[in-house]
């Protein structure tokens, strides 16, 4: 199973922005992607072409059966 953290944003025009990560910790709490969300915004870590990330939307986690064919 592919676990991957969605964290959703919105940029200065009111655009949502996804930033996924594959395999978070099995463990991960929403207080700890909370701080991890507004760290991004208050360091001004990324930025889109239509401006920087204002607002933390919401997080998910979403899991995956995979099939890999060799």
């Amino acid at each position: 199973m592919v676990k991957t953290l969605e964290m959703e944003f919105r940029n200065g025009t009111g655009k949502t922005v996804v930033l996924r990560m594959l395999e978070p910790k099995d463990n991960i709490t929403l207080a700890e992607v909370n701080v991890v969300m507004q760290n991004i915004i208050t360091k001004n870590i990324f930025s889109t072409t239509s401006g920087d990330l204002v607002q933390a939307v919401e997080a998910r986690i979403i899991s995956n059966d995979a099939l890999v064919l060799a």
